[in-house]
């Protein structure tokens, strides 16, 4: 486990999955990500057992709360590319339907994760692809670790009946 303050990250486990699942189902949270089906047990064993077979290429944890070893969310660098040492961002805090919590652990584990990617995986860039309507995770990753807009990706979701753009915003390991 790669501890924190308030937080660690640890490997997911098997019985992970289904409190895992139930969090990305949730039509507040799924509408953040680039999956927007709902989530079966078999859809979520598979992605489980790909991570197995792409273990260098995703690093996804399971985030607990250190003071009570409770599972309270996920995070992970994916498609890592080694040629340009770049990794893409996934968080969320599941913990009573949080998404970013404002108590800390939030910070937290992002700021682990930032760090072990940096400083244990070499990478150079994290990037994420947001919404623009999920300024609450925009708004904790600009203000509280200084990442950039790298660009806009025009009308690239729908949701709600209209098109929203997509925002890639990253850190680079000389911006920490």
């Amino acid at each position: 486990m790669i501890k924190g303050k308030l937080t660690g990250l640890r490997a997911i486990e098997q019985e992970d999955l289904n409190q895992l699942k139930d969090w990305r189902n949730l039509p507040q949270f799924r509408r953040n990500f680039r999956e927007v089906r709902e989530l079966g047990s078999q859809s979520q064993l598979a992605w489980f057992n790909s991570l197995q077979t792409n273990s260098n290429r995703d690093f996804m944890f399971s985030i607990v709360e250190l003071e009570s070893g409770k599972l309270i969310g996920a995070c992970g660098l994916l498609y890592i590319n080694w040629i340009i040492r770049s990794a893409d961002f996934s968080f969320y805090i599941g913990k009573d339907e949080l998404y970013i919590d404002d108590e800390g652990m939030a910070l937290d584990a992002a700021t682990i994760l930032i760090n072990y990617g940096f400083e244990n995986l070499n990478l150079h860039k994290i990037w994420m692809e947001l919404y623009e309507f999920d300024e609450k995770k925009i708004k904790f990753f600009q203000q509280n670790f200084n990442f950039k807009t790298d660009g806009v990706l025009r009308d690239n979701c729908y949701e709600d009946g209209r098109y929203y753009n997509s925002l890639i915003i990253s850190l680079l390991a000389t911006d920490k």
